[in-house]
């Protein structure tokens, strides 16, 4: 799956809210949803903002996020996961999706794809001059009998031909798209077959009220004819009801399920017979409850705790057996620890540095660590420092953190690329 990001910080609105409409919409959308339970409008309300905006916007996650009551970073990850949620700016008149599935794909869905590079732009997501409209291969959209397809906002347009296509981009280019009826455009109804019906053409087989009147017809007209002969449907006898199947019972030895015993009872017995009568409940002993069956396990043995003896202190382990003891963190008082600095107003982003996600930076930035120019000035002493403050087991050696440090210090991502051959992950 394709990694989704949210678009640039250039293109991004400062702020968002929702019409009057979609925000009477988006109230009914949460009143649907038990109480604590409003998160789950998250995804009709990006719908929403989605349809108002064009595109699903940070400040539309964020503001939404913030109406359900849940952390913005929940919203974020719904936002990104679903692929019907367009990241960046799309076409302002249409955003066609076109289904470049399997079967989509052996009814010329590609032939589609040519004409979107020819008329919109050669890559999908990038608007055309005007910025009306944009394009995207897109999985199944659901009409595969109606094959090849493609769906702009909520309507599907199917039995396309690439002429077909290319007249209904120009319709949208020129705001006409209105205009355009959606479903199959070769003439056909629904998803029936192309040359038409070739079964249930008659509707005898299926009604029973076609079937009376045609019996009650041929009826009337033996009254009328006695000597002809007519073909009259032959009533079908009723059926007899079947007596419910045995199958499903449990046959066991217990008294509860035996056929030969009906209860309830007839015969009423006094409690205290009752209890007479009964066994008494075993007494619960933890040592027997803990041994298992002998037809189970063919043997009686119990079913847990430690099934070997531990060995004597004195027994001889070789060195490949022994387990390293966990080390203990450095102080945070040690000389070798790196010297930090205050947080200065513009911070390196230090998870460019291969090993460094953003918890491991996070924890940096509480050793006052901000820049990649202090990572490239660590020394021996220092990196084994960090290296055992962060339980990393020698990786910044091995990812060599300060010759990163190092590049990116000097010229950024571009020195990093000249340096190391490419980009930083």
């Amino acid at each position: 799956m394709s990694v989704r990001r949210l678009a640039e910080a250039s293109v991004q609105p400062a702020s968002f809210a929702f019409n009057r409409a979609n925000a009477a919409a988006a109230k009914q959308w949460i009143k649907k949803y038990p109480k604590g339970r409003e998160q789950s409008a998250i995804i009709p309300l990006l719908m929403l903002a989605q349809e108002q905006e064009g595109w699903v916007t940070k400040a539309a996650i964020e503001t939404i996020s913030d109406m359900l009551g849940m952390p913005r970073i929940r919203g974020l990850e719904v936002a990104t996961f679903y692929t019907q949620y367009q990241l960046n700016p799309v076409g302002t008149r249409a955003h066609i999706q076109v289904c470049g599935t399997t079967p989509c794909m052996l009814r010329g869905s590609e032939a589609l794809m040519d004409v979107c590079r020819s008329k919109i732009h050669h890559d999908q997501f990038h608007a055309n001059d005007k910025g009306t409209l944009s394009w995207e291969e897109v999985e199944c959209l659901g009409a595969c009998v109606n094959a090849p397809m493609v769906m702009i906002f909520k309507d599907t347009f199917e039995d396309l031909t690439p002429e077909r296509l290319a007249e209904i981009i120009d319709l949208y280019d020129a705001g006409k798209g209105a205009s355009v009826t959606p479903g199959p455009q070769n003439g056909r109804t629904g998803s029936e077959p192309a040359a038409g019906l070739t079964t249930l053409k008659s509707e005898k087989a299926i009604l029973k009220s076609t079937r009376d009147r045609e019996a009650r017809e041929a009826a009337k007209a033996a009254k009328a004819a006695p000597d002809a002969i007519i073909a009259a449907p032959v009533p079908t006898p009723a059926a007899t009801p079947v007596a419910p199947s045995n199958a499903s019972k449990p046959k066991t030895d217990a008294a509860e399920t035996s056929p030969a015993l009906k209860t309830p009872s007839p015969a009423k017995v006094a409690s205290a017979t009752e209890k007479a009568a009964s066994v008494a409940a075993p007494r619960h002993s933890a040592t027997n409850a803990n041994k298992a069956a002998p037809e189970v396990e063919k043997v009686l043995k119990p079913r847990s705790g430690p099934l070997n003896k531990a060995e004597p202190a004195s027994a001889f382990k070789s060195p490949e057996t022994k387990l390293p003891a966990k080390a203990a963190k450095p102080s945070l008082e040690d000389t070798n620890r790196p010297a930090g600095i205050a947080r200065p107003a513009l911070v390196d982003d230090l998870k460019l540095i291969s090993g460094v996600g953003p918890r491991t930076e996070s924890i940096l930035h509480s050793l006052g660590i901000f820049t990649f120019a202090q990572v490239a000035s660590w020394k021996k002493a220092e990196r084994e420092w960090v290296d055992s403050y962060l339980s990393f087991r020698g990786r910044i050696e091995r990812d060599d953190w300060v010759k990163q440090a190092k590049a990116l210090a000097k010229g950024g991502v571009a020195e990093y690329i000249r340096v190391f051959g490419k980009k930083p992950v």
